[in-house]
């Protein structure tokens, strides 16, 4: 079987989709994406594809290594994100060639369902008692939410209040037998969330992702220590290298994103790593339904997996939704909040080639909001 074409989609709201062909008909998808910089990615996978063309897709390793490591200037999300979706659609045709789901193919399912939380209340959260309330009412479980909009590196108490009385209202809808999560987006300095998080405590948050920027990895460890809420990060580290600092610090879950930190194949190895940590496994999915595909394929077959981020209703959804572009949606079906196992061959999903060549003929430009603090300088989005 040799790889015949590698074809990539921007596709409504903010995604990429990436389609690989073969001699023998077999067509593996996969969603190479950098949120904001689609454009940059397709280039990227583009030029990925003189690797690819020609070549078995069933010598996955040995192409995610050529990906990887074929040129002198390695890592980075644009190329990891490049790698990433075309990892994904590789194990997608492997796992069709051979008539069974990708987590057979990683040593099959160790769960029957995965749990899955849905967001609530927007960057600058606002309503999000009401919409906590809306997603129990959808059949879920849990929630995550921001901890707040603009932030300043040193929030005052009222900032500091307003944080807490947002989760409080939120627990209030969910009881105690719901969870939610908080998000603070990098927009807290290391000191800020110190001061922030063990006021949340009380209120039991499932964990606080991000609580500094990724460039301050090296702070995390005064960040856990000042709390015992479990601490998670990933979203914006890309490689098992990225990784070991931050578990070396003591973060509780990581959060590697599929469409992001190299595909199906190193969040695999993501996962072992952090299993070395006594860390969990719950992956960053705000995209679409090829990513969360290949994250719940991840999620049957590890063992340290915790809950699993999914779009549906997602502030960033405007012009699509997740399922737009299947043609079958009963495998995401979402009861009692969880997504149960299928066995599907390869990533088992059925995309709607039609509707996707229609949607990248429109194509689309998402970029992040760009914030200010009242003093005209850059706030953290």
């Amino acid at each position: 079987m040799k790889i015949t074409s590698v074809e990539t989609f921007l596709v409504q709201p903010r995604w990429l989709f990436c389609r690989v062909a073969t001699d023998e008909g077999l067509v593996g998808w996969g969603e190479p994406v950098v949120e904001g910089r689609a454009e940059t990615v397709r280039a990227a996978v583009d030029e990925l594809a003189d690797l690819l063309v020609g070549r078995d897709p069933r010598r996955i390793e040995d192409l995610w290594q050529l990906l990887t490591k074929a040129a002198f200037y390695r890592g980075g999300p644009v190329l990891s994100s490049a790698v990433a979706g075309v990892d994904q659609a590789l194990w997608d045709i492997l796992g069709k060639s051979l008539g069974v789901p990708v987590h057979q193919l990683l040593g099959g399912a160790v769960r029957d369902e995965v749990r899955v939380y849905g967001w609530i209340g927007g960057d600058e959260p606002a309503a999000v008692a009401e919409a906590a309330a809306q997603q129990v009412e959808a059949g879920l479980t849990a929630v995550k939410m921001n901890a707040s909009g603009r932030m300043g590196r040193m929030p005052n108490r009222v900032e500091v209040d307003g944080v807490v009385s947002r989760l409080a209202a939120v627990r209030e809808v969910l009881g105690d037998s719901r969870d939610v999560a908080v998000d603070f987006h990098g927009r807290f300095g290391v000191a800020a969330a110190r001061r922030v998080i063990p006021e949340l405590a009380p209120l039991h948050p499932l964990f606080v992702e991000e609580p500094v920027l990724p460039e301050y990895t090296h702070r995390l460890a005064d960040v856990v220590s000042a709390s015992t809420v479990p601490v998670a990060c990933g979203e914006r580290l890309f490689s098992r290298t990225d990784f070991l600092p931050a578990l070396q610090a003591g973060v509780a879950i990581v959060q590697p994103d599929l469409s992001h930190a190299g595909g199906i194949s190193e969040v695999r190895r993501i996962a072992s790593l952090a299993e070395t940590f006594d860390a969990l496994l719950a992956p960053h999915c705000p995209l679409g339904p090829i990513a969360l595909a290949a994250s719940l394929q991840t999620a049957f077959a590890t063992p340290n997996f915790l809950i699993q981020e999914q779009s549906i209703g997602i502030h960033y959804n405007v012009g699509a939704e997740l399922l737009d572009y299947v043609l079958d949606r009963a495998p995401f079906a979402i009861v009692d909040g969880v997504i149960r196992r299928w066995d599907d061959p390869g990533l088992g999903v059925r995309i709607d080639e039609d509707a996707v060549r229609k949607a990248d003929r429109e194509g689309h430009r998402w970029r992040p909001p760009v914030w200010r603090h009242d003093d005209g300088s850059f706030a953290e989005w």
